[in-house]
C-alpha cells in the first residue's frame, strides 16, 4: 500500500542507498534499455493491480484464501508453452483442492512473468573449484560459470520483459482459453505423481468436485452459463530487485492519477533489501500495487515498526507521529513492574496462552493487579479474551471472573469478527469508570474531544448497546469460578 510522499517520483530512490543492484558496465548502454522499457507496453494494468487488492482484503476478513505459488527464480531456458502449462496445473491442482477442502475461493498469485533476478550473500561463488560472480539471475547476465558471462548486460532487462510478456500471454490463454476449466480436473493431474499416493487422492478430490458439479447440473444448473466454472484469474508477482527495471515499467492510471508499478499485479520487498533508509523502501513507497514484505529472523521490531509506519498508513493513521506514543520492544510484565509511570490506559492484545508460551503469566490475578497499581485513578485497561460462541466461553469466562478479583468494574462486550469466523470477546477493566452508565452523547463528545478524525465502527449508540451480553454468555460468566494465577495459568491446548 503506498503513502505516496510529494516528493516521490518512480526515480527518487536514486537518492538512497541502494542495495543488490547490477553494476552495468556502460551507463549509456543502461540508459538506453532503460529509455527502451519506458516506452512499452506495461505488462499489467493498474485496474488489475486494484482487483487484486480487492481480492486480497476478502482474504483478511476470512472470506477467501491466498496461494502464492512458483519458481525461486525463472529462468531464460524454461519459455515453452509446455513449461508454462505444466507450472500452471500444479497452480491449479493445489486451488481446486483448497477450495474443496476450506469451501471459499482461493485467490491465485503466481510468482512468474518476472521473477528473474536474485539478491545473492555473497558477490562471489565457488563452480568447480574455480570463483566466478555470483549468480544473480537471468535479467542480470547469464548461468554460464565464467567471469566473461557473469558481466551485468543491462539489454538483459528488455529481454526479461519479453520474457514475461510471453509468459503473460501464454497464461492468459491458458486461464481464459478453456484449460483452467473446473470440467477438467482430472487433466491437471501431473503424470509423474498420479501414481503416487499423493495423486491418487488428488484423484478422489477430483472425483468428489467431478461429483458435485454433476449434482448441480441435475438440479438444473446451467454449468455452462457459470463463467467462474471455465476460467480463472492468475495474478503474477515477483520480487522487485532491479530497480532500474521496476522504474522503467512504472506508469501513471489515467483513471486515478496513482502511480503502479506494471512489471506485476503484486511485487514484494526482500529480506536483503528491506532497510528503512534504503532506496527499495522508497520506490515502493510510491506505488499502489499490493505489496509484500519479507521480514526475516535479522529483522529488529525498530525496522518492522518503521517499515509499517512507511508502508501501512491507512493502518495507523498517524498514530506514530502522536507526541505521546512511545514504541517499546521488551518484556512488558518486567517493565510494568519496576516503571513509576502512571497511565490513563492500557491494552493488553495478546496471542493466546500456549503451554511454555510467553504469553502465559499476562493471564494472571498477578498480572491484572500490576496494570491496575499503574493505572491512573480513573484509569482504564481492556484486552481481547476468546471466543464467545455457545459451548466455547471457558476462556473468556475465566479471564472474566479473574478480571473481578482485581478491578472494581468489570464489563465486556463482543464482535463478529469476520477474519476469525467467530464471535470474539473483549473485556474492560477500570478502577471507577462504568462504561455501561456512559451516556451516547457523552461518548459522542469525549471521542471529539480527544480523537483526530472519526472512528468508522465505535460511536455512542455503539458503545450504550455494546456491553448488553447474550444471556447465555452472562449465565456463563455467574456460574465461572475460576480465578488464574501465577501457579495455576490459563493455557490453551
Amino acid at each position: 500500500m503506498a503513502v505516496t510522499k510529494p516528493v516521490w517520483t518512480p526515480s527518487s530512490w536514486r537518492s538512497y542507498p541502494a542495495l543488490h543492484q547490477p553494476e552495468w558496465p556502460a551507463e549509456e548502454r543502461a540508459e538506453v534499455a532503460r529509455a527502451r522499457l519506458a516506452s512499452v507496453p506495461p505488462l499489467v494494468f493498474a485496474g488489475e493491480a486494484r482487483q487484486l487488492r480487492a481480492a486480497l482484503a476478502q482474504i483478511v476478513e476470512g472470506r477467501a484464501f491466498l496461494l502464492q505459488a512458483g519458481d525461486c527464480a525463472e529462468s531464460f531456458h524454461d519459455l515453452s508453452a509446455i513449461h508454462i502449462r505444466e507450472k500452471l496445473k500444479i497452480l491449479l491442482q493445489m486451488a481446486a483442492v483448497l477450495t474443496y477442502g476450506a469451501t471459499l475461493p482461493v485467490v491465485k498469485v503466481g510468482r512468474i512473468a518476472g521473477q528473474l533476478a536474485k539478491a545473492r550473500t555473497s558477490p562471489t561463488e565457488s563452480v568447480a573449484g574455480v570463483e566466478v560472480p555470483s549468480f544473480r539471475g537471468h535479467m542480470v547476465h547469464d548461468d554460464v560459470p565464467t567471469a566473461e558471462a557473469r558481466i551485468p548486460d543491462p539489454d538483459r532487462m528488455v529481454q526479461a520483459y519479453h520474457h514475461a510478456t510471453a509468459t503473460l500471454n501464454l497464461l492468459r490463454a491458458f486461464t481464459k482459453g478453456g484449460f483452467a476449466d473446473l470440467m477438467r480436473v482430472h487433466e491437471w493431474n501431473q503424470e509423474f505423481v498420479a501414481s503416487s499416493p499423493e495423486g491418487r487422492r488428488y484423484e478422489q478430490f477430483a472425483s468428489e468436485i467431478e461429483r458435485a458439479l454433476r449434482f448441480m447440473a441435475a438440479c438444473g444448473i446451467d454449468l455452462s452459463a457459470e463463467s467462474q466454472l471455465h476460467q480463472v484469474d492468475v495474478w503474477t508477482s515477483h520480487e522487485g530487485l532491479v530497480l532500474d527495471y521496476e522504474e522503467a515499467l512504472t506508469r501513471r492510471d489515467s483513471t486515478t492519477g496513482d502511480w503502479y508499478d506494471c512489471s506485476a499485479h503484486m511485487l514484494w520487498i526482500g529480506e536483503r533489501t528491506r532497510q528503512p533508509d534504503g532506496a527499495h523502501v522508497e520506490f515502493f513507497s510510491g506505488v499502489h500495487n499490493p505489496l509484500g514484505l519479507k521480514v526475516g529472523p535479522t529483522a529488529t521490531p525498530d525496522e518492522v515498526v518503521e517499515l509499517c509506519k512507511t508502508h501501512l498508513p491507512e493502518m495507523h493513521r498517524g498514530a506514530f507521529d502522536d507526541p505521546r506514543s512511545e514504541i517499546r520492544h521488551e518484556d512488558a510484565r518486567a517493565y510494568l513492574e519496576r516503571t513509576g509511570d502512571r497511565f490513563d490506559f492500557i491494552t493488553v492484545d495478546l496471542v493466546e496462552p500456549l503451554e511454555e508460551g510467553p504469553a502465559c503469566m499476562l493471564f494472571t490475578q498477578e498480572f491484572y493487579t500490576l496494570v491496575r497499581d499503574r493505572l491512573t485513578p480513573g484509569g482504564t485497561m481492556t484486552m481481547q479474551a476468546g471466543m464467545t460462541k455457545l459451548g466455547e466461553l471457558a476462556f473468556f469466562t475465566s479471564i472474566h471472573r479473574t478480571l473481578r478479583e482485581v478491578f472494581p468494574v468489570v464489563a465486556a462486550y463482543q464482535s463478529f469478527i469476520s477474519c476469525f469466523g467467530t464471535p470474539w470477546g473483549f473485556i474492560l477493566a477500570s478502577k471507577k469508570v462504568d462504561p455501561g452508565r456512559q451516556d451516547a452523547q457523552a461518548v459522542d463528545r469525549l471521542a471529539a474531544e480527544r480523537l483526530t478524525g472519526s472512528l468508522e465502527y465505535w460511536d455512542g449508540v455503539t458503545h450504550q448497546h455494546a456491553f448488553s451480553l447474550p444471556r447465555f454468555i452472562r449465565k456463563a460468566i455467574a456460574k465461572q469460578t475460576r480465578i488464574v494465577t501465577d501457579a495455576n495459568p490459563l493455557i490453551v491446548v
